[in-house]
């Protein structure tokens, strides 16, 4: 059976991957004073505006959200009055509160540890309720879909090829969509490829089109794929307004970007901003994991896993394991209880998530990138040894 499935990906000069960045990058700053610090960061920007909020419990005396919202949007490249947001001249306001005490009771003592137990992991309890998925397969090295991790690739193409000046003309916002054919679950080629690109006022048309197909395109898709390939370059024509001056952002609206670009169901958490006692990152991160080994182990060729939690309670309330039919979906699930620990302290310990290490994952996916802790395949030889 053939099917095309689509992925997109942003820049970091996205409105919305703006407010990602500085919530993320806050986030960091609070785990480097205080490693338990807990942290609920959203922000908002729009044209000369940049609009900090959440709900924070931290010891650390003071954070400097003023300069590191600035940091960020100057790093990102927002520099120039000329594009309605400057981080030299926007308004920044701070509307941070404390945590509330209700959210804090169930973290603080699981119903686990209320119920007398005495396990170090039953210390802590899911920061909210909800559903996490995880997801590996084999069609790219870092066992990724490849719809999204080659949307991925042109985002980024795009970005450095705009910091190092050799598209001098492009600016910071863009996104990429890519759409892939499959043949069963074999990924044949591209069939359409499509870049959005803010870019100077007075470059012309021609230039824009043939320094992306060349410098962008080329670089970040295998030409194999590419054959017959549609290329859709600006399609409006023109896109010089652009970042939070020509749409507001908002933290958490690129979901499906930060995760496997649409393969798979999404439980609605978004990831930045929010320490690892909230389950929606870090069981998130944590199903990722577990997918990758299991596929790194050769127990299937794809595999999707969701697992479920109260607030307040360390332990999950539901696994569920789905092979595809590339597995014995029983037979994995039985070790994947075996070798893993689902509980918020056991995964914040595991995959080392006190530290400031969250501005590292804002953009270009929170999943395949090698420097990140649950891209590991460091359980395999645990599982095939249960299984």
């Amino acid at each position: 059976m053939r099917r095309i499935v689509s992925s997109e990906s942003v820049t970091e000069g996205h409105p919305d991957k703006v407010c990602d960045y500085i919530a993320d990058c806050i986030l960091d700053a609070a785990l480097e004073k205080d490693a338990y610090s807990r942290i609920a960061c959203e922000v908002a920007c729009a044209t000369g505006l940049t609009l900090v909020l959440g709900e924070f419990n931290t010891t650390t005396d003071f954070i400097d959200v003023q300069k590191i919202a600035r940091d960020a949007i100057a790093e990102i490249g927002y520099l120039d009055p000329e594009l309605g947001f400057d981080a030299r001249t926007c308004a920044v306001l701070n509307a941070i509160n404390g945590q509330s005490p209700d959210i804090s009771l169930g973290v603080d003592r699981s119903v686990e540890m209320r119920g007398k137990s005495t396990d170090k992991y039953d210390a802590i309890g899911a920061g909210d309720q909800g559903m996490m998925f995880g997801y590996a397969c084999s069609e790219t090295d870092e066992l990724m879909p490849m719809p999204i991790m080659l949307a991925h690739k042109l985002t980024k193409t795009l970005s450095e090829c705009r910091k190092s000046g050799e598209l001098s003309f492009l600016r910071p916002d863009g996104k990429a969509m890519v759409s892939l054919e499959y043949d069963g679950d074999k990924p044949v080629k591209v069939t359409n490829i499509v870049v959005s690109a803010q870019h100077s006022p007075d470059v012309k048309e021609k230039t824009l089109k043939d320094g992306i197909t060349e410098c962008v395109i080329k670089r970040a898709i295998p030409s194999e794929l590419m054959a017959g390939a549609d290329i859709l370059i600006n399609p409006t024509g023109r896109f010089v307004i652009g970042g939070p001056a020509g749409d507001t952002g908002v933290t958490g609206r690129k979901i499906i970007v930060d995760t496997y670009g649409g393969a798979i169901a999404h439980g609605g958490g978004a990831f930045s901003g929010k320490d690892a006692s909230k389950v929606d990152r870090s069981a998130s991160y944590y199903a990722r994991y577990v997918c990758k080994n299991i596929v790194a182990a050769g127990l299937c060729e794809k595999v999707l896993l969701q697992v479920g939690y109260a607030i307040g309670k360390a332990r999950p309330v539901s696994l569920f394991i789905d092979s595809y039919g590339t597995g014995d979906d029983n037979r994995i699930l039985e070790a994947v209880k075996k070798v893993f620990d689902f509980r918020p302290a056991a995964i914040i310990d595991k995959l080392e998530l006190r530290k400031p290490i969250f501005k590292t994952t804002t953009n270009y996916g929170h999943f395949g990138k090698s420097c990140l802790a649950w891209e590991r395949t460091d359980s395999v030889e645990k599982l095939k040894a249960v299984y």
